[in-house]
């Protein structure tokens, strides 16, 4: 007859318990990975209609931003980005002047505006929703963007790892209390934006 020592049955029932535990568990999920906004290669643009004629595009040159990413589930959280208001630039200096002073940005008293992300659904593998909260001119309103993911991997030059995003939304900028030319109808209401976003891998 075999005889089995306490000692050996004790290590066999962790060692079970132990199997059991990391059963139970179930297979280790992906963390989360940081992001930050690559300078080089993001564009926050607009489009505003002009007099009825034709829309004005213009654009923001210093955004700074970041966000949080987990690849196994999609999940995207902590998305915050900041621009500068005085580097709106529509290739014209003299409406560039204009669109800084107090009848539009009034970007000595309000030199950022940010988008803080508040929660984010997805739609399917590649597009999703953000709402969060839009700050301009000492006002704080929510805003949803529709954003597609267009691509996520190793960078063709350098050592980096690069998330890649479009995004799209609409301001209304008398909400913020902007309302040079909104009633005669010479500038638009309603502010297009436009988000091509390149993001590294911290």
């Amino acid at each position: 007859m075999r005889v089995f020592s306490i000692s050996a049955l004790s290590k066999s029932a962790a060692l079970c318990g132990a199997v059991l535990s990391l059963m139970l568990a179930g297979p280790a999920k992906a963390a989360d990975e940081d992001y930050e906004l690559d300078p080089e290669h993001t564009f926050v643009a607009f489009m505003v209609d002009h007099i009825g004629y034709a829309n004005a595009i213009g654009m923001f040159r210093e955004i700074s931003g970041s966000f949080t990413f987990n690849p196994e589930t999609q999940a995207l959280s902590d998305l915050e980005v900041v621009i500068q208001t005085d580097s709106i630039y529509t290739a014209n200096k003299r409406r560039d002047d204009h669109l800084r002073n107090p009848d539009f940005l009034n970007s000595r008293e309000f030199p950022e505006m940010t988008f803080v992300m508040t929660s984010a659904q997805k739609i399917s593998d590649t597009t999703g929703k953000i709402d969060g909260e839009l700050t301009l001119l000492g006002q704080t309103r929510p805003l949803s963007l529709d954003v597609t993911l267009n691509k996520v991997g190793p960078y063709p030059f350098g050592n980096n790892y690069v998330m890649g995003m479009s995004a799209r939304g609409t301001v209304t900028r008398s909400e913020y209390g902007m309302m040079y030319a909104v009633e005669n109808g010479w500038v638009g209401d309603d502010i297009h934006l436009m988000l091509e976003v390149e993001a590294i891998r911290q």
